[in-house]
């Protein structure tokens, strides 16, 4: 008696070949497979690790109806579970990468009756240090305390270039009266100065006869009001 051959069901997962990361990222260790089967409960999802030195790939994390993340070593408290089994989705997350986690990390899907194909896929993680960088609210902060001092000195010193002839003429202004008026200190005397030095003189040089008549007639009324007595 003939029977009809059975078909075979089969699995394929998928993961990518190479990941990076830097230092205290969160990195999604993605993981999608393909069945011809629907997921139901009896579906089984294990993630393994095995560190870049090498040796025997240990547990990382397992799924069977609910999320079993680890609860020792180096990976404790830092798995997460991102898969949907409905969409063919089987990921999970490293929370705070290290350098430590570099490695190669192996997706197993078992979805019975898909028990042949290719059920595990593999992917090297390398985890580098983060390279310090620069924000851009840092830098404007710094040209904020560096330009507008400089701004505002820049813009005095040009102020003071521009207008030093408006202070002088202002010192002039505020003289004291008792400095020496500008020229005497050459000789140089305004006109009426020069009158008055020379009626000075004059009676400096008179005989004593006619400084009494000087005198004399310094001591008689004035004629008028217009007439002005000698300030020497």
């Amino acid at each position: 008696m003939l029977t009809a051959p059975s078909l075979v069901s089969s699995i394929s997962v998928n993961t990518p070949a190479e990941l990076h990361a830097s230092k205290g990222d969160t990195v999604t260790l993605s993981c999608t497979f393909t069945s011809t089967s629907t997921p139901t409960s009896k579906m089984r999802v294990d993630w393994s690790y095995r560190p870049q030195s090498g040796g025997t790939p240990g547990s990382l994390f397992h799924f069977s109806s609910r999320a079993l993340p680890p609860i020792g070593g180096q990976f404790q408290g830092r798995i997460q579970w991102r898969g949907v089994p409905a969409r063919g989705d089987a990921s999970i997350a490293l929370v705070n990468a290290t350098l430590s986690d570099n490695g190669t990390y192996t997706c197993s899907v078992r979805n019975p009756p898909d028990v042949h194909g290719s059920p595990t896929s593999h992917t090297v993680l390398t985890v580098t240090p983060r390279v310090a960088s620069v924000r851009f609210s840092d830098v404007a902060v710094l040209l904020a305390f560096v330009l507008l001092p400089s701004t505002i000195i820049t813009f005095i010193l040009i102020g003071r270039m521009l207008c030093p002839k408006k202070r002088h003429d202002q010192s002039k202004a505020c003289r004291s009266p008792i400095e020496v008026t500008e020229g005497e200190e050459y000789g140089v005397y305004p006109a009426g100065a020069k009158a008055r030095r020379a009626a000075c003189c004059d009676l400096y040089m008179m005989d004593t006869a006619d400084e009494d008549g000087y005198y004399d007639l310094k001591k008689r009324p004035p004629a008028d009001e217009g007439y002005a007595e000698s300030q020497c």
